[in-house]
Parts: structure tokens; C-alpha cells; sequence
């Protein structure tokens, strides 16, 4: 039999964990893989949070000709601009087609602010490193108005249609350490308002608690059901008729489809729906999407990679013949960054057929629910910001090897003893 052609679209945490870990699974006469994506690195976004606050951007991209030649995977470079379900065929922008036996499309996400009114015209978002520089330049200037006397308001903003709030919450209290350290916290009123009916909703009542009270003990006003409506110069308007005024605004905007693709099932915000355990397409056991370009309400990086590693298995078990040993569990694990501590989580999560909160904390697993806050998890933050690069450099899978297995006995040994 020829080898079976797998493409993968898209080279964020999903795309590339499938392509790697398909590539540790099957020989070179098993799978032919072909990766298409519109740059020639990785980006490590979730660390594009300490780019504000003076972090260096080179070591947060990571070149992909030599991991992926080094797992014999083709990279072709060019943006994916359709597909051929019944034919098998990716159009790209450059180059001739691709045919497949196999597809998955990584191609993530991206953002809409102008959904709403006034907020691509004046908030700072936090999407690209491009946007996080231009808020660290924001913020020099927040700091120097404080140090000469003249107050400051911040406002954070999550509206609606916001799939993953995590950095900003990050943010908010880098900047409450970052002003401390500079003794001009005083001058400075720090808000931060979502729309979800609790802090980080998604993740429970746990991180709820925690936020809450590190709000209260830093003096961030916190408010939750606050439903944005308008943004103008200055001023954002809630439905609730509520007003608040601002120096500066930081917003992390809705959410949609980074490419959307005709013919496949899909949300109205393009995002296209799978198997909940396989993360095939509906309708397509050929064609998988993992990561935040499927219909998985929550998009983060640790639950793309749960993604993956589930459509790479299955995969993998359909061209030796045999039954996939997992599907994908939706258990995340996270570490909210402080600049003086951290918080780490650890939450099972089930659907609910909410679309105000299609996630929950599952009920039938409370003792892989834990969250713990300290210092000691800033050094987890920080290892798991070498590990993954480290991984991704040599063309290996994050979730594969003796590296991850001595990592993760460390954060189950970590969340037993410093989490609850």
C-alpha cells in the first residue's frame, strides 16, 4: 500500500503537534505528511504576555525548516484558500494543489473587534506581538503620567464572544505588579469587566474565588455581567446602562474563524463542528480539526494539544488497521502569570448544551479539579516556556517522550501538594 498523504493546515500548537506526533508514530512507507501554513515559524503566544513589560519577542519564534525536514514532513508556505472534500484537494495560495487521504485543518483562530462598535478603533488589543509592543509603549506612558502626579484609569474589557480570557487576566495583574515596583500603583485606577456571569467562567468556581479575591486584595475593580455595547473615545458603553471612563482600554476581542471553509459544517463564527472524542468534521471521517479551528468552546493551548494528540492517534490507528487507544478528554491545565506569584489550575471540563456556558467543571471528577496559587508556579510557568520550544526545535510532539513524562509526574506531584 502507498503511503497514506495526510495534510495539515495551519503550524500553531494543534497543527504541529498532530504532524510531529504522527511522524513518531508511523514510519516513512505509512503516512506522507504535508504541512501548508502562511509563515515559516512558530509563534509561542502565550508568552507574548511579558512583551509589555519588556520581554524579548526572537526567542518566542521558532524557524520550522529544519524540525520539520528533520521528521521528513514537506512544508509548503502560502495561505490555504479552499478545499476539494469530494476530490481530496487543499487550494493554497502558491504551488499546485494538495491531495490527501487524510486532513487536518489547524487553522486556528482570530479576532473581529470591529463586532464591536468603536473597539478596533480605540482599545488595545493583545493579539499579535505587534499589538502587545504598541500596549507596552501605552503603558510607559500610563506609568510616567502616574509618576508626575497626574491619575490614570485603566480598563480590561472581555466582551462577548470571547473564547479564551486567560492573558488578559494575565495582564491585569502584571500591570498591578508592574506599577507597584515602580511606586506608582496610587496613581493608577485599574477595572476590569466581562461579560461572563463569573471570573474566567469557564474554569469554575475555584478560579472564580481566586480571582476575586486577588482583585480585592490589589484594589482591581472587578465586574462580571458587564455586557459592552459601544466603544468610543474615552467612554464604553454596557447594556446595563452603565458608563465608564478610561485613559487607556485593553480589550481582547470576539472570536471567529481564522479561514473559513465552504462546504463544511460550521457555527456562525466559522468554527466547524466535530466529534466531541475524535475531533472529526461532521459528515467528514476523512478530515479532523483540532485546536481552536473546531467548535471546542474553550480555545487554549493545552486543550489544542489534547486535540491533537487525538486525531494523530487516530489517524495513525486507521492506517495500521487498529482501534484508537484515546479520544480527546477535555482536562486543562493552566498557569495565570502575576509577575510576583502565579496560579495554577487544573480543570476537567464537560459540554452542557449552554450557549451562556457551554462549559462546566465535571462533576464526576472533583479530584482532577485542583487550583493553587504561590511563587513556586512562577517556575512552572517559566519551564513550561522552555519545554515546549525545546520540543517543537527538534520536530518532537509536547505530549510524547521521557521529557513530558518526568514533567507531567512533576505538575500531578505539584497540583497534589500545592493545590487544591
Amino acid at each position: 500500500m502507498p503511503p497514506t498523504r495526510v495534510a495539515v493546515l495551519g503550524s500553531g500548537f494543534a497543527g504541529l503537534e498532530t504532524a510531529f506526533l504522527l511522524r513518531s508514530l508511523l514510519d516513512d512507507d505509512q503516512v506522507r505528511v504535508t504541512l501548508v501554513s502562511d509563515r515559516d515559524d512558530f509563534l509561542f503566544k502565550p508568552n507574548t504576555i511579558y512583551l509589555p513589560f519588556g520581554g524579548a519577542e526572537g526567542p518566542l519564534h521558532i524557524p520550522l525548516r529544519k524540525p520539520l525536514a528533520r521528521q521528513h514532513i514537506t512544508h509548503r508556505i502560502g495561505a490555504v484558500e479552499g478545499i476539494d472534500p469530494d476530490r481530496g484537494v487543499v487550494h493554497a495560495s502558491r504551488g499546485l494543489p494538495i491531495h490527501y487521504d487524510r486532513l487536518v485543518i489547524a487553522t486556528g483562530a482570530t479576532m473581529r473587534p470591529e463586532e464591536i462598535p468603536g473597539m478596533a478603533e480605540h482599545a488595545h488589543q493583545i493579539w499579535t506581538p505587534a499589538q502587545m509592543h504598541r500596549l507596552g509603549e501605552a503603558l510607559q506612558w500610563v506609568a510616567q503620567h502616574a509618576a508626575h502626579g497626574r491619575p490614570q484609569r485603566v480598563l480590561f474589557l472581555v466582551p462577548p464572544n470571547n473564547k479564551c480570557a486567560g492573558p488578559l487576566y494575565e495582564l491585569v495583574f502584571m500591570l498591578d505588579t508592574w506599577l507597584r515596583r515602580r511606586d506608582v500603583r496610587h496613581e493608577v485606577d485599574i477595572t476590569f469587566t466581562t461579560y461572563e456571569r463569573s471570573f474566567i467562567q469557564a474554569f469554575g468556581p475555584r478560579l472564580d474565588e481566586v480571582v476575586t479575591a486577588e482583585f480585592a486584595d490589589r484594589e482591581i475593580h472587578g465586574h462580571t455581567g458587564a455586557v459592552v455595547t459601544k466603544v468610543g473615545d474615552g467612554q464604553v458603553a454596557y447594556s446595563d446602562g452603565t458608563e465608564r471612563e478610561f485613559d487607556l482600554l485593553v480589550a481582547f476581542p470576539p472570536y471567529v474563524a481564522a479561514v473559513r471553509y465552504d462546504g463544511l459544517p460550521a457555527d456562525d463564527r466559522g468554527f466547524l463542528a466535530c466529534d466531541p472524542g475524535t475531533r472529526a468534521v461532521a459528515g467528514h471521517p476523512e478530515i479532523f480539526a483540532p485546536g481552536d479551528a473546531g467548535d471546542f468552546p474553550v480555545k487554549q493551548a493545552f486543550l489544542a494539544f489534547l486535540q491533537a494528540d487525538a486525531v494523530a492517534g487516530t489517524i495513525a490507528a486507521e492506517v495500521r488497521g487498529s482501534t484508537p487507544d484515546s479520544v480527546f478528554e477535555p482536562v486543562s491545565m493552566c498557569v495565570m502569570e502575576m509577575l510576583d506569584k502565579a496560579t495554577f489550575a487544573q480543570v476537567p471540563l464537560i459540554l452542557t448544551g449552554d450557549a451562556a456556558a457551554p462549559v462546566a467543571v465535571d462533576p464526576a471528577a472533583p479530584e482532577a479539579y485542583r487550583v493553587g496559587t504561590g511563587k513556586i508556579w512562577r517556575l512552572g510557568k517559566k519551564t513550561l516556556g522552555l519545554y515546549l520550544p525545546m520540543r517543537f526545535r527538534r520536530g518532537r510532539p509536547f505530549h510524547a517522550g521521557a521529557p513530558w513524562r518526568a514533567m507531567e509526574l512533576g505538575l500531578r506531584a505539584g497540583s497534589r501538594w500545592l493545590a487544591s
